[in-house]
């Protein structure tokens, strides 16, 4: 059976200053599927990721992260391939107005 490769894509990030009541895109779109993804929140205020621009989907306090290995439970008999899609964009907005730090996303995709 072959293995699975997987790498670390290129970091994203949003300065504060670009974060508003209204969605951002944070980077560029995924071009390979993730199997892993951090959301962190490194500024002051609370904020929300989104994946469509429009819903609210991962809620960050302020100075935190969430981690997901989403690829971790596939099974292999079945290629079953349990992992975000290609041209997956990430959006984020406040909460509460932040006055310093970033946000930055992190992918885990296959190789």
């Amino acid at each position: 059976m072959p293995s699975q490769i997987a790498k670390f894509d290129t970091l994203r990030s949003l300065g504060y200053a670009s974060i508003s009541g209204s969605y951002a895109v944070v980077g560029t779109a995924s071009t390979k599927r993730i199997r892993g993804i951090c959301f962190t929140n490194d500024t002051e205020g609370s904020v929300v990721f989104s994946t469509d621009g429009v819903n609210d989907h991962v809620f960050a306090k302020s100075n935190s992260f969430k981690l997901w290995d989403i690829a971790s439970n596939t099974n292999p008999q079945l290629d079953d391939r349990y992992v975000l899609p290609v041209g997956t964009q990430i959006y984020v907005k406040q909460l509460e107005a932040p006055v310093s730090g970033s946000v930055y996303i992190e992918f885990l995709i296959d190789a």
